[in-house]
């Protein structure tokens, strides 16, 4: 077999940010809603947490020796927002932004950069996070920055990562970051959610020639309970 096999397929993986990258506070991060919910008793089990996680922060560029050797053609990886932008009074923390984009080039390994893998800064989670509207404007700004920053280089974003995860189980039913339990809540959270994804996916396609956007959508297969029509 050979790519030309596979038309336009991608042989790649995918991460993200609070998963594998640790250096917790490294770099003048500050803390994202998964941060503080992984260290509150019991939220987690064993008391896991991402302060250091795979290290990838720290081992990038042996990471990408690795994604090498195993031929990927694609790496699908998120952008941490409170690395990106650690206050509200912060300018972006070019830190954040540009070290993995230019090593995966170099190493022929196109990216996808995902806007947001649930790793919501905790100063705005502390003024309502996405059940308040003003998440709209927070939003486009850091995903305005993102693209300009990276879009000379990078073509394909992502901007959420999983939307019914983080806001069924952040802000429904509490068992995800930032852990909250409100039908109100929850229904705010989907509305701006929204809102801001294609705020983010105008200002994208607006920043960067060519881009390439869409959202990963989870999604569950639902099958008959039987063969009879009504089912």
């Amino acid at each position: 077999m050979n790519g030309a096999e596979f038309g336009n397929f991608l042989w790649g993986a995918a991460t993200s940010a609070y998963q594998i990258e640790g250096a917790a506070t490294a770099d003048g991060k500050t803390a994202s809603i998964w941060d503080t919910f992984s260290h509150r008793r019991r939220k987690i089990k064993q008391g896991h947490h991402g302060d250091i996680a795979c290290d990838h922060y720290n081992r990038m560029p042996g990471d990408i020796g690795l994604m090498q050797q195993l031929g990927l053609q694609a790496y699908r990886f998120s952008l941490s927002w409170p690395r990106i932008l650690p206050s509200l009074s912060a300018g972006a923390n070019s830190r954040g932004l540009d070290r993995l984009v230019d090593q995966l080039l170099a190493a022929g390994i196109r990216p996808f950069v995902t806007l947001y893998h649930w790793d919501l800064p905790q100063y705005l989670q502390d003024s309502g996070g996405w059940a308040n509207r003003d998440i709209i404007g927070r939003f486009e700004d850091y995903a305005g920055i993102c693209a300009k920053a990276l879009g000379d280089r990078v073509k394909d974003f992502i901007v959420l990562n999983e939307p019914m995860i983080f806001l069924t189980l952040g802000y429904l039913l509490g068992l995800h970051a930032p852990g909250k339990r409100s039908v109100r809540g929850f229904f705010a959270a989907n509305h701006h959610a929204l809102l801001a994804q294609a705020a983010a996916a105008r200002l994208v396609r607006a920043t960067v020639k060519d881009a390439r956007v869409g959202t990963t959508i989870s999604t569950t297969a639902a099958y008959p309970a039987t063969d009879k029509r009504r089912d």
